[in-house]
């Protein structure tokens, strides 16, 4: 980290006027010390082999090496930035929330979000106890999925989520108190989430194994019962997921 706390910070856009408005706003923030624009992910491993820097904002579909690849090249270097992604899309938020991105940045961006993300990196690399930082540790056992929340992009911990619910391409996450509807399918999620205990239950329905409070039979077929939710258990997956319970209450005894 530069002196006085601030921030050494690359912005990487392929779109000029995009990076010339994310580096007017970044400059204008007093927390940022130093900042190093470029073009695509080549410029920006050229910088980083010659600069020190806290933090990448990054945008993700670029020419070449895209800036979810960069993010990852970066996840290798012995002392890793934070990546801040800055994006006009979502399509390839299943792959974001799997890197433990400091923050996700929606186009056209907001003087309030670029303050919010430099808090976020700031704290993080202050405060070795902060909550951030503990949160990257956890990010493989815990990761979190960009949402839009009231217009902001929020990272949600999948620890989270009780039940996903397929609608189309996308998945809705329920958790207790809200839910949210993210561009991945049910399936990508359920390979993805199998080893954190989510079971598929349904065509349309995956949940958390370690919730579901009651396994019962209606009139219908089966069901299960998680936070007083109904949701229906398929006939092919009603043997698999009586295993399971069986299996779990087993190992939790």
């Amino acid at each position: 980290m530069s002196e006085h706390g601030f921030l050494r910070v690359l912005a990487v856009d392929d779109e000029v006027p995009a990076l010339d408005e994310l580096a007017y706003l970044l400059r204008a923030d007093p927390r940022v010390g130093r900042l190093h624009t470029a073009g695509d992910a080549t410029e920006a491993l050229r910088v980083l082999r010659d600069a020190d820097v806290d933090a990448v904002f990054l945008d993700i579909r670029m020419p070449g090496l895209d800036g979810m690849e960069l993010a990852r090249v970066l996840g290798r270097f012995a002392k890793p930035p934070a990546i801040v992604f800055v994006t006009a899309y979502d399509d390839r938020a299943a792959e974001a929330f799997d890197l433990g991105v400091a923050d996700y940045v929606r186009k056209p961006v907001r003087p309030d979000r670029i303050a919010e993300s430099l808090r976020r990196v700031l704290a993080a690399r202050l405060v070795p106890t902060h909550p951030a930082v503990a949160a990257r540790r956890d990010r493989q056992d815990d990761p979190t999925i960009p949402v839009e929340l009231a217009g902001t992009t929020r990272m949600l911990p999948r620890s989270s989520v009780r039940w996903v619910e397929a609608q189309g391409d996308y998945a809705r996450l329920h958790t207790a108190d809200a839910s949210h509807l993210v561009r991945v399918s049910l399936a990508t999620l359920a390979e993805r989430w199998a080893d954190a205990g989510f079971v598929r239950i349904h065509r349309s329905y995956l949940v958390q194994l370690k919730l579901i409070t009651e396994l019962r039979m209606t009139n219908s077929g089966y069901v299960v019962l998680i936070d007083e939710h109904e949701l229906p258990v398929s006939r092919r997956h009603t043997r698999e997921l009586k295993d399971r319970l069986v299996r779990a209450a087993k190992s939790w005894s």
